[in-house]
């Protein structure tokens, strides 16, 4: 049975509204006052209130901004009682959280269609958070799914540790690293663009590409390897989604890493000086986003990794934080946060992430992160 809340401080009120509803069907209950009608409402959780404006101790806004503080009373319909019909007033009421208003005298008609609307715009709420839960569930598991795809971490001389911190949104990052042959290790990682299935299902889409060799390539060239998706991934066929990548292949007996990116932000490579003081490289090459444009051909670049560097590879979601005055924490800021770690040894990954959310207040990010970190030796 459909629950009402009656609060107002007329006993004469409280009985015409009480029988009134009880005739059409309603579970009806009465609060004489804004705290008691405050604490019973917490406790029955109905699905339509009815409140007097002007009251002794808690008026009716003050219970209303109560009543719509709690995350499940949210879609309960609120209906202040008054006697004030200005303009003004009605805006107030607006602004404070109800959803509609019923004019003194009580005219009983009018009672009866503004409880059935407001109950019909009750049910309406509450089959759209149900829809809004089962949607974040359905991305919960997607996100998941795309996690139990990421690989583990490397041990060995070359160590890799990884994070995937999926955002409020499900995205579209995705990466991987694996011997190609005993000499030949292949480290990438992608982001697609924009948020939801369709984002993630195309991040998932290319990885299953290059790890089962699909492409008609050498996937020991990273030009050659980025060549082919955008061959194959244009985005007007992917329905306007793009992504960039960064893809390195290692090579432990020359010591070189070859390279080529795609709108990718830069791999930071972190070594020691003769001095032993701290040195940031940044390692990307110039070329277009996958998808975006036709005819494209990508370049390799070659460095030579010295002994107990420190490769990281990441996505934007890691650096584009907005601070409170809506300013963007920036790729500048987060290179200083790496050249400012001082184990190189080690994976500093979730100080590194730990630092990410204090400066950003976040518990959930806007976009999805991914941040690789190697350690060479």
């Amino acid at each position: 049975m459909v629950k009402i809340l009656i609060i107002d401080d007329d006993p004469t009120i409280r009985v015409l509204l009480t029988r009134t509803l009880q005739k059409q069907g309603y579970e009806v209950s009465v609060a004489q006052n804004g705290e008691e009608g405050v604490a019973k409402a917490h406790k029955l959780l109905p699905s339509l209130i009815i409140c007097d404006w002007m009251m002794p101790v808690m008026d009716g806004l003050e219970v209303c901004r109560q009543i719509k503080a709690n995350t499940e009373l949210l879609t309960t319909f609120f209906i202040l009682l008054t006697s004030r019909g200005a303009l003004e007033d009605r805006i107030k009421g607006l602004d404070t959280g109800a959803d509609d208003f019923l004019s003194k005298p009580i005219e009983m008609n009018e009672l009866r269609a503004r409880v059935s609307a407001g109950l019909r715009l009750h049910q309406l709420s509450q089959d759209l958070q149900l829809q809004k839960q089962r949607l974040e569930e359905e991305l919960t598991e997607a996100a998941d799914y795309v996690r139990s795809l990421l690989p583990p971490p490397m041990t060995g001389n070359i160590t890799i540790d990884s994070r995937f911190i999926p955002s409020k949104q499900l995205g579209g990052d995705s990466f991987d690293y694996y011997w190609l042959n005993a000499d030949e290790l292949v480290i990438y990682l992608l982001d697609v663009s924009g948020h939801g299935v369709g984002s993630a299902l195309l991040s998932v889409s290319v990885l299953n590409m290059l790890r089962s060799q699909s492409l008609n390539v050498p996937f020991n060239k990273p030009s050659a390897v980025l060549t082919a998706l955008n061959d194959t991934f244009q985005m007007s066929r992917h329905k306007d989604l793009y992504f960039t990548i960064w893809y390195g292949v290692y090579h432990p007996s020359l010591r070189q890493l070859t390279y080529a990116s795609a709108g990718h932000p830069p791999a930071i490579l972190k070594y020691l000086n003769t001095d032993n003081t701290p040195q940031l490289r940044q390692l990307r090459t110039i070329g277009p986003p996958i998808g975006m444009l036709t005819d494209i051909k990508f370049v390799d670049d070659i460095y030579t990794i010295e002994a107990m560097s420190t490769l990281y590879i990441f996505s934007d979601g890691v650096y584009e934080i907005c601070l409170e005055n809506n300013i963007i924490w920036g790729l500048k800021a987060f290179i200083e946060l790496l050249r400012s770690q001082q184990d190189l040894e080690r994976s500093n990954l979730n100080q590194i992430l730990h630092h990410i959310r204090t400066i950003g207040d976040k518990t959930t990010f806007d976009d999805d992160i991914s941040l690789l970190q190697i350690n060479f030796d």
